[in-house]
């Protein structure tokens, strides 16, 4: 395999260990800057130029995006995606993860446990806002913030509104999140490549700190995950998008929650912690993906004009509550039963004789106008209104926004 890894710090411990670990195994590795790329777009031929020269054939890149270069970043990884070439992380992906809020926007509609958290501008929500979540103490983050920096504790109400204020002064974008006391100075940072976590390790702040990261001198030691923190951190980065992730969760009293997901964690902390390959873990699932690669449906989907994958929702009182997955005829109506989801529980391809249950979910792929008109007629005339004739003459229009 011909391996490029993108990153702009070649010296540095992950980039190196990545390196080692591909060459120990036999594949080409180069290591190339991020920010030396042109991106050339015409018809049907998407290119890159690294330092003035056509891109050579790879059949792998993995992304090492830091926070600070995301939107060059993720042109380029998006631009190796439409050359074929396989990506370890996708740009969707990175950019999920990337923003604190869209990731836990992402999140918050699956079985996945997050801090109760809010996103507030007007100086009047704040107060409001901060009884949502459960009252102060509360954690008060930047949204693009990494390794702790723009992570701040507000011990009463008053320091909180004083932080939030003189942040968003600054221009500054920040959550409001519950503190999950029972986790104050420690989190579990789980390192999911794939579909399976390769290693894990407990962050334990030091002295008055509340902030685990091993950067703001926290101690780390390796731990095992039971498997409802192993199936978390693997969905977490999976609904994210990601195939290589470092899932970062506190340990709460109603289970694991995710704090945040990282799309280029780093490798010292943990390989020093645990003693184990992870580099060489990331190197032997990429080469695998290369040998039989997963397809990018969304990306695919974009040509198949009229089939698509959507969601079935299943309500108390529907004709189908009761009924076998076969007797419900999707099948003949060209509509695939890919996935069923069932409270927190999936059960991918799911037999055809399964009886569906009041608020069960399928993932199905099929014609979309199939699926389409299974939406009471009621909710599909409000999804697709009707285009009128623009009128061009409105006296005394108000264009006020509210």
């Amino acid at each position: 395999m011909k391996l490029g890894i993108l990153s702009c710090g070649p010296n540095s411990y992950s980039t190196r260990r990545l390196v080692e670990a591909a060459q120990q195994r036999n594949h080409t590795v180069r290591v190339l800057n991020t920010l030396k790329f042109a991106i050339d777009l015409q018809q049907g031929v998407p290119d890159l130029y690294y330092r003035q020269k056509a891109l050579s054939s790879y059949d792998a890149i993995l992304p090492r995006i830091g926070a600070s270069i995301t939107y060059y970043g993720t042109a380029v990884v998006r631009q190796c995606q439409e050359m074929d070439i396989f990506c370890a992380n996708t740009a969707a992906g990175i950019t999920n993860s990337r923003d604190k809020l869209r990731s836990l926007q992402i999140l918050s509609r699956h079985h996945v446990g997050i801090p109760r958290t809010t996103f507030v501008r007007d100086k009047k929500d704040v107060l409001p806002a901060i009884e949502r979540v459960g009252g102060a103490p509360v954690v008060i983050k930047l949204i693009e913030g990494t390794q702790g920096i723009g992570v701040l504790l507000a011990e009463s109400t008053k320091a909180a509104e004083g932080i939030i204020e003189l942040l968003q002064s600054q221009k500054q974008n920040v959550l409001i999140q519950k503190f999950v006391a029972e986790s104050k100075g420690k989190d579990i940072r789980a390192f999911v490549v794939g579909d399976r976590v390769v290693a894990a390790m407990r962050r334990v702040a030091q002295g008055q700190e509340f902030r685990s990261n091993v950067h703001r001198g926290g101690v780390a030691e390796a731990v095992e995950l039971s498997e409802e923190y192993t199936e978390t951190a693997v969905r977490a980065a999976q609904i994210l998008g990601l195939r290589v992730a470092g899932v970062d969760m506190l340990e709460g009293k109603n289970g694991p929650q995710i704090m945040e997901v990282n799309s280029s964690p780093g490798l010292e902390g943990i390989e020093t912690c645990t003693g184990l390959d992870v580099a060489g873990s990331v190197i032997d699932y990429i080469a695998a993906q290369v040998d039989f690669p997963e397809i990018d449906i969304r990306q695919r989907l974009t040509i198949s004009k009229g089939y698509g994958v959507s969601e079935i929702y299943i309500p108390e009182g529907s004709h189908f509550v009761g009924v076998s997955i076969a007797a419900t005829e999707l099948a003949e109506q060209d509509i695939n039963v890919l996935t069923l989801y069932r409270g927190s529980k999936i059960i991918p391809n799911p037999k055809k004789e399964r009886l569906l249950e009041a608020d069960d979910k399928l993932l199905c792929y099929g014609k979309l106008e199939s699926m389409r008109s299974m939406v009471p007629a009621k909710t599909r005339r409000r999804r697709r209104p009707e285009v009128l004739d623009l009128v061009t003459d409105v006296p005394n229009a108000d264009t006020t926004a509210e």
